[in-house]
């Protein structure tokens, strides 16, 4: 079976798209990094370097340093998918990010985007 197109897409082909949507709605992109750093666990430094290599989806996921577990409570639909249900581990990962990007462009608080827990 081949791969799906997107795994041997280059991460910065699609990132200005990431962009572009959470500026549409007053987002910056600032806030897309942080999402993708907190994600990845990519220093900006680090993830800067995969954009300028071109590297594809599959290369930027499979070197991210330090996924973060946190990336569990991630739920919902995104594009018509419930990520917690796509069984590919790549496909996953970027269904997350899509979704993740979406809560921003939907106005969402980056706390809550970043699944981080209230303060008592």
């Amino acid at each position: 079976m081949s791969k799906h197109r997107i795994f041997t897409t280059p991460f910065s082909s699609v990132y200005p798209l990431y962009i572009a949507k959470a500026e549409r709605k007053g987002r910056t992109k600032a806030e897309v990094d942080e999402i993708i750093r907190w994600l990845t666990g990519y220093t900006q430094l680090a993830f800067e370097k995969q954009l300028a290599k071109q590297a594809d989806f599959e290369t930027f996921f499979a070197k991210a340093p330090k996924p973060i577990p946190l990336r569990a409570l991630v739920k919902g639909v995104v594009c018509g998918v419930r990520v917690e249900e796509v069984e590919d581990p790549l496909m996953r990962e970027i269904r997350l990010l899509d979704k993740l990007v979406d809560e921003l462009a939907k106005g969402k608080d980056m706390e809550k985007i970043l699944r981080k827990p209230a303060e008592a």
